[in-house]
């Protein structure tokens, strides 16, 4: 058995398209038009959204909770494979970004799915939890800027059933929480080092990191 994995090269994610699910072609385009926005690089990674797309497959969610929309490549994916009555609580503040979003969901004809708060997804959290919504998702993404994470977590686990899972993108900030902490580095690689480190010891959840974007964090809730 190998201890190490495979190297990332060009022809390896070749090969691996051609064995795994094709991406759709409206998230191609999608993902094509991303790419030339100047912060392009904020767009989840494909094989993460097919990952998501599995896993909501896999425990037949039919409620999904995303915080962090950008372009809506994630959310478009998601709509496309929830069933059709199927609903998407979907968190940004950018309007700018979130009209492209919005024009995918039209054209993907899954926009009676989503629901879109252009608000502090904290607010938004808090709305749904005091109306009745706590264990009403089957399935969240957290992938927003990085130092409410903690806060980010705690309230989705509220809203997620049990044997839901919570998904957190960006958990190794480009290796960095892996470095020596020091005084200059800066709050997000902090609280990332901390949170990372604190899920392992906790109770209520079954967490698992893998290297796949910028590192993915899966949460079951207990």
């Amino acid at each position: 058995m190998s201890q190490n994995g495979c190297l990332n090269t060009p022809e390896l994610r070749q090969y691996l398209a051609g064995i795994n699910p094709a991406e759709a072609p409206l998230l191609a385009q999608l993902r094509a038009e991303t790419a030339r926005h100047r912060k392009g690089n904020m767009s989840i990674a494909p094989e993460q959204a097919q990952l998501m797309v599995w896993l909501a497959r896999m425990i037949q969610a039919r409620n999904y909770l995303e915080i962090g929309v950008f372009t809506g490549y994630s959310s478009t994916a998601m709509a496309m494979a929830l069933p059709e009555d199927g609903h998407i609580t979907a968190c940004d503040i950018n309007v700018t970004y979130t009209d492209i979003a919005r024009r995918y969901w039209q054209e993907a004809n899954v926009s009676h799915k989503i629901q879109l708060y252009l608000q502090p997804a904290i607010i938004t959290l808090d709305i749904l939890i005091t109306s009745n919504q706590n264990n009403y998702y089957d399935i969240a993404l957290i992938d927003a800027d990085k130092i409410p994470t903690p806060q980010y977590f705690e309230r989705c686990l509220q809203l997620v059933r049990p044997g839901g899972i919570i998904a957190i993108d960006n958990v190794l900030l480009h290796g960095r929480v892996a470095q020596t902490a020091n005084a200059n580095e800066s709050e997000s690689v902090h609280i990332m080092r901390q949170f990372n480190a604190g899920l392992i010891n906790d109770t209520r959840i079954i967490p698992l990191t893998i290297p796949l974007g910028d590192g993915l964090t899966l949460i079951q809730k207990r």
